[in-house]
């Protein structure tokens, strides 16, 4: 091997196994517990980490909804600046990368030149021309790994942006799902009350025909006037709902409210068992877990950042091509090439400014790591209150029905007593309020069991898995 390949074989070697002043890094080792507490009938125990959980929205088999995920998938801008934002760290990644390779500038010039024919030990002014083409190069030798841990942090961004990327997409499949089961049941609960309409006009009107028969009085008319009016008042207020809900849903799906409109369909699907995972799962199912441990590695890259600061930076210089004043320029006899100088720069005395980064690097790493703990503990506190919720809101739309099944039973006695003329109309109003107020509960309950499976999914880390990272 020729001696200057030698050399710069050995340069290249030396700046390999260079010091690496960040301290060792591991990925945190998080307690969990060994079973979650709110766990019940309604949210399986049972392990289901192999089942596929990709589009999981899929599971609840509703081709709208389907749609609309696909939607936002597509044309929200919120999901489009997450995006970007993780462009971004992708490509801040990839420029520290390329501090690891030299860096190669190629100029060229061509000058006319008048030499003075007055400078020292000159009698005669000289022009000529200076035509000049080559190649230099400058690299960093990375004795002490100032550039290995920017481009580990860079790297650690990198793969934190993708976690975020992936909560903020996650979070919208959540929104939109919850938005579409809020409607679904804002639509079933507008059906009923235009059923009960109908039923309290009829009502008034075969009341107000009593009145006039002289079987009736002018109270039970007033009674019968003030149900129906205080039944359409509340179904005018779930419209207003119903348009904010879908105002906000053609937002999430990225279209002006005003040229967006949703269907209305009077069913309100009925809720799913949620299996869930093992504690210990959680850590790799939620990227907010895993965004905020890359966060944690990066800023434990910086603190060797800044230690290699207190050493001085090392780089070589080399330059390579043609020089001549005629238009033989790429000949053999017009080449030149140089090698060095090689420059070392070390700061001797900054106030303290280096120990202070140090410092400051330091203090970074803590606060993400103390972000990593909370992040944590939050994770597994939203999956015991979102179990809470579907195991809880369960067993009260089970009372609920039965409720409905005694209100329903008790409006028809007291229809039928009054028909009969053994009891007033307050008894009947009384009785049938009471049956649509159940029967609204038992709609509304239904709405939060959907939504609470959404947000137990959610807080499960959905279909997304820490694997999506690999070289963690």
């Amino acid at each position: 091997m020729p001696r200057n390949k030698k050399w710069v074989a050995a340069v290249c070697a030396l700046s390999l196994a260079g010091c690496n002043f960040a301290p060792a890094y591991r990925v945190p080792q998080t307690a969990a517990p060994e079973a979650y507490k709110e766990v019940g009938g309604w949210s399986p125990s049972a392990p289901a980490d192999s089942s596929p959980r990709g589009a999981w929205w899929q599971t609840f088999a509703d081709p709208t909804l389907n749609d609309l995920i696909a939607r936002v998938e597509t044309a929200s801008p919120t999901l489009a600046a997450a995006v970007a934002r993780f462009e971004q760290a992708s490509a801040l990644s990839a420029q520290s990368s390329g501090l690891l390779f030299p860096s190669i500038d190629a100029r060229g010039s061509a000058t006319r030149n008048r030499l003075s024919g007055e400078r020292p030990q000159g009698t005669t002014p000289v022009v000529y021309n200076d035509f000049v083409v080559g190649l230099n190069a400058n690299y960093e030798l990375d004795l002490w790994g100032r550039v290995r841990n920017l481009v580990k942090a860079g790297e650690a961004n990198e793969k934190a942006g993708a976690a975020d990327l992936a909560s903020v997409r996650l979070s919208l499949q959540a929104q939109c799902s919850n938005l579409y089961f809020q409607l679904r049941g804002l639509d079933a609960q507008i059906a009923l009350l235009d059923t009960t309409v109908d039923a309290y006009t009829r009502a008034l009107s075969l009341t107000d025909s009593r009145y006039q028969e002289g079987a009736a009085s002018g109270l039970d008319v007033g009674r019968a006037r003030t149900q129906l009016s205080t039944t359409k008042a509340q179904r005018a207020e779930l419209a207003t709902t119903r348009a904010l809900a879908e105002h906000a849903l053609a937002v999430l799906v990225g279209e002006l409210p005003s040229q967006f409109t949703f269907t209305a369909a009077p069913v309100n699907p009925a809720p799913m068992a949620v299996p869930t995972t093992a504690p210990s799962v959680l850590l790799q199912r939620r990227p907010d877990v895993a965004g905020a441990e890359r966060r944690m590695a990066a800023a434990n890259a910086r603190i060797g950042l800044q230690r290699a600061a207190f050493f001085p930076t090392l780089s070589l210089n080399a330059a390579a091509g043609y020089e001549a004043v005629r238009g033989d320029l790429l000949t053999t006899p017009a080449s030149f090439w140089a090698l060095g100088p090689a420059t070392a720069l070390l700061s001797v005395f900054d106030g303290g400014q280096r120990r202070a980064a140090v410092d400051v690097a330091r203090a970074s790493f803590d606060e993400a790591a103390a972000t990593y703990r909370s992040t944590v503990l939050n994770a597994f506190r939203d999956v015991e209150d979102q179990m809470a919720l579907v195991n809880r809101l369960a067993g009260e739309a089970k009372d609920q029905d039965d409720a409905v099944v005694a209100a329903t039973r008790t409006a028809d006695l007291a229809l039928t007593r009054y028909n009969e003329g053994a009891a007033s109309y307050l008894e009947v109003v009384t009785a049938q309020t009471a049956e649509l107020e159940s029967r609204r509960t038992a709609l509304t309950l239904n709405t939060r069991r959907n939504q609470a499976s959404v947000d137990l999914i959610r807080a499960l880390g959905g279909g997304w898995d820490a694997e999506e990272l690999q070289g963690n």
